[in-house]
C-alpha cells in the first residue's frame, strides 16, 4: 500500500480575516499538492497574534507530514511569523548571513534599513527557501515551510520546495456530468455506491451559470481500479435515472 503523505496549510494575517485581502493561495496550493501526490487535509487562517500562530503551528506540524504557511514574513511590525516559528520550535532567531546576502542582491547598502533587515531574521537551524522575485527568502524548519503571502512569490517558492518533498500516490479524479438531474433524484443511489466503495471519495457538486443548472459527481481515489469501478457504477445509476427531472 502506498504511503499517505499529508499536509496542512496555515494562512497568517489579519488582512485575510477582515476581508481586506482576498486569499488566492489556498486553491493554488491545494491543486499543486494534489498534483504531486500530497493530500492537503486541513487549512486554517489565523490573525497576526503570536500565541495563536504558535499554537496552530505546533498543532498542525505534529498532525501532518508537512505544514505550509503563507504570510507574515515581510518588513513591517506585524510580520511576526519568523519569531513565532522560533518560539514554536524553541530556538533562537537572528539575522542569518545567507539571508542578508540574498537581500544585498536586490538592495544597495543604504537601502538595507532596519525594516528590510527584518526579512533576514531566520530561526536557528532553518534552511532557506529561495525567492527569485524579491530575494527575501522563506525558510524551512523541521517539517514546516514558511512562504510569502504574495501569490507570485509563494508560487515561486513552492516550485523550489517541490523537489525536496516526499510524495505519495497521485489522486485519480473522475468527473461525471449528471446531465441536469437534481441531486434529490440520485442521492440515495449515490449513497449506496459510496458505501460500496469505501476507498473512493464521492461528492456531488451543483452549480448555476449562464448556461443554466448542472450537477457534477466527482469520484476521487488512489486506486485506479476502485475509482474506475465507482465511476462506472455512477454512470450506470445516472443512466437508469435519465429523464427523471423531479424537483429537489
Amino acid at each position: 500500500m502506498a504511503v499517505s503523505i499529508t499536509a496542512a496549510l496555515l494562512i497568517i494575517g489579519d488582512e485575510i480575516l477582515t476581508g481586506r485581502t482576498k486569499d488566492k493561495n489556498i486553491g493554488y496550493i491545494a491543486e499543486y499538492l494534489t498534483g504531486i501526490g500530497i493530500d492537503l487535509r486541513e487549512v486554517r487562517v489565523v490573525p497576526d497574534v503570536e500565541e495563536e500562530i504558535v499554537a496552530a503551528v505546533n498543532a498542525l506540524r505534529s498532525r501532518y507530514t508537512y505544514l505550509f504557511t503563507t504570510g507574515g514574513i515581510g518588513p513591517t511590525h506585524d510580520d511576526i511569523t519568523a519569531d513565532c516559528m522560533a518560539k514554536a520550535f524553541g530556538v533562537g532567531i537572528g539575522h542569518d548571513p545567507r539571508a542578508v546576502a540574498m537581500l544585498r542582491e536586490r538592495y544597495q547598502p543604504h537601502e538595507l534599513n532596519e525594516a528590510r533587515m527584518r526579512m533576514a531574521r531566520i530561526p536557528e537551524g532553518a534552511d532557506l527557501i529561495d525567492n527569485p522575485i524579491s530575494k527575501a527568502p522563506g525558510f524551512r524548519i523541521g517539517n514546516v515551510f514558511v512562504m510569502a503571502g504574495v501569490p507570485s512569490i509563494m508560487q515561486a517558492m513552492l516550485d523550489n520546495i517541490a523537489p525536496t518533498l516526499q510524495t505519495g500516490a497521485r489522486m485519480i479524479i473522475e468527473t461525471i456530468d449528471a446531465e441536469g438531474l437534481a441531486e434529490g433524484n440520485y442521492a440515495e443511489g449515490l449513497s449506496g455506491i459510496a458505501a460500496a466503495h469505501p476507498s473512493v471519495s464521492i461528492g456531488s457538486y451543483p452549480s448555476f451559470s449562464a448556461g443554466g443548472f448542472r450537477n457534477q459527481i466527482v469520484a476521487r481515489g488512489k486506486d485506479p481500479a476502485a475509482v474506475a469501478d465507482a465511476a462506472a457504477a455512477i454512470r450506470d445509476l445516472l443512466g437508469r435515472l435519465k429523464g427523471d427531472r423531479a424537483p429537489l
